[in-house]
């Protein structure tokens, strides 16, 4: 009854197909890759970009993005091998509970639920501000009172409540939409990139690493931790704006992982998944590297707007056409993350709740779909109401640091399952192991250092609350507590036994 029990692998397989919790296998390397790249592309280039070149790393943020993406890449490659030897939804969670243990398994599930839950209130709300850009643009405008930033986010709220209608339809029904949207969002991506050339300025990179300034104004709360904790003066640009900035544009790249939690739903796991997770990697990387270097050329990065910065680029270099162009598509581009993160967070949540350790009625497949119906229509409720109430503001920190803690997981957990499981086949390895894995987790740690201190916090709390969860509920009814009939209705009272 240890809370470092470990489901086996062939278990895990097993158990997916059971019949009420068996979901359709319906997608193809090319239907991953276009998952992985339209979850991926997304606010981060739109808005993270042009803020992180403005506040910490000035023309360096493409050093930035360069970091970021070794982070990712590295993990990409422990998720692959990984996805391709346990073909079954959950991502991270599932990988953990074979390799490291219910507990850990419990608290990645935790961190991914906030990060794709978040993700989508945030990226939902980012949708709501470029529609405003882009309606004003046509002479239409949204009353303050129901639009980006009011007390209810009437757009915001609207776009969760339709694509959570699509998810709940079927997978396969999503991704035709989600191709045809990410196809638009791509052309956007790279008209800026073409058009943007033209209008570069070499005098704008200079200084392409700006000096470090004291940050006078950044509070305690604010600083990042690891300044914090050996005593500097809190600091942006130069050498460590560089790093704080790769903590930041990381949210550019959160989705890539989102590709595994529908491993259960792919044709031929074994060989699709690592090249989804790969391939929609590498080609996110090229385009944001290119798109960054085209914006800090453009506009001098102390002058680039803090949101909407691709559009408020071609406006300030006398193209508000181009600027309407760059709207649209990206109204188009953040439908399809918050869609891929509506269906991310619903996998983990179904696989959490086939082994028990969330009620087990949820997440039984809805036979008419073949999605796991009441978990997506709770959660899009929750992402709708919370994209729609809450100023999320600085909540991005937040979603990078669960990410960053389920990366810095998966990636010990190579190792681990190697060494217990050496006799496993594995169609897709981790090259040089346990060398790339312990450097993916050693960047995803220090990473997360640079994060601001009251996003520790707040990610304590949250960690906090899952173990309260865990403890009450999860730990009692989970299936390798020995349970022969799960307990469907809610937490156990403090009695029970």
């Amino acid at each position: 009854m240890s809370v470092m029990r470990t489901k086996s692998i062939e278990q895990t397989i097993r158990e997916g197909d059971e019949p009420e919790y068996q979901l359709k296998k319906k997608l193809t390397a090319l239907d991953l890759t276009v998952f992985g790249v339209g979850v991926v592309i997304g606010a981060g280039i739109f808005t993270v970009a042009g803020r992180a070149a403005n506040q910490v790393a000035g023309p360096a943020v493409i050093l930035s993005f360069i970091i970021a993406a070794l982070c990712c890449g590295l993990a990409a490659l422990c998720y692959a091998e990984f996805a391709s030897a346990i073909p079954v939804s959950g991502s991270a969670y599932t990988f953990s509970y074979a390799s490291l243990g219910e507990i850990v398994a419990w608290i990645i599930g935790w961190d991914l639920l906030l990060e794709l839950l978040l993700g989508a209130s945030v990226v939902a709300q980012g949708w709501s501000a470029y529609l405003g850009i882009f309606l004003d643009h046509l002479g239409i405008t949204i009353p303050e009172s129901i639009g980006y930033g009011s007390s209810f986010d009437l757009p915001a709220f609207l776009l969760v409540v339709v694509l959570t209608v699509l998810v709940s339809v079927g997978i396969k029904e999503s991704m035709r939409v989600n191709m045809a949207l990410v196809a638009l969002k791509v052309f956007i991506v790279l008209f800026v990139i073409f058009a943007g050339i033209g209008y570069i300025n070499r005098d704008n990179y200079s200084p392409f690493i700006p000096p470090a300034q004291a940050s006078e104004s950044k509070s305690t709360m604010e600083s990042p931790l690891i300044e914090w904790a050996l005593g500097y003066t809190p600091s942006h640009f130069g050498a460590l704006g560089i790093m704080a900035g790769a903590s930041l544009v990381f949210f550019a790249y959160i989705g890539f992982d989102v590709v595994a939690t529908t491993a259960e739903e792919a044709k031929n796991p074994a060989r699709d998944l690592p090249r989804g997770i790969i391939g929609s990697l590498i080609i996110c990387t090229i385009l944001y590297c290119a798109t960054a270097l085209v914006l800090t050329g453009m506009v001098k990065y102390t002058e680039l707007e803090a949101a909407g910065s691709l559009a408020g680029a071609f406006e300030q270099v006398g193209r508000p056409g181009y600027a309407t162009l760059i709207s649209a598509g990206a109204v188009a581009g953040l439908t399809t993350v918050v869609m891929t993160l509506i269906i991310g967070a619903s996998r983990v949540v179904f696989a959490m709740s086939r082994d028990w350790l969330l009620p087990a009625s949820i997440g039984k497949v809805n036979p008419k779909t073949g999605t796991p119906l009441k978990i997506t229509v709770a959660l899009g409720t929750l992402v709708a109401l919370t994209a729609a109430l809450t100023p999320v503001g600085k909540l991005e920190y937040m979603i990078n640091i669960g990410t960053l803690s389920a990366f810095f997981l998966v990636s010990i957990a190579v190792p681990v399952l190697r060494k217990r499981r050496p006799d496993f086949h594995r169609p897709f390895k981790v090259p040089f192991s346990p060398f790339l894995p312990w450097l993916s987790a050693a960047i995803c740690g220090y990473l997360m250092l640079t994060l601001p201190v009251e996003t520790w916090l707040r990610f304590l709390i949250w960690l906090a609350l899952g173990f309260l969860i865990y403890f009450l509920y999860s730990y009692k009814n989970s299936r390798l507590a020995g349970r022969t009939d799960p307990q469907d209705s809610g937490l156990p009272s403090m009695t029970s036994t």
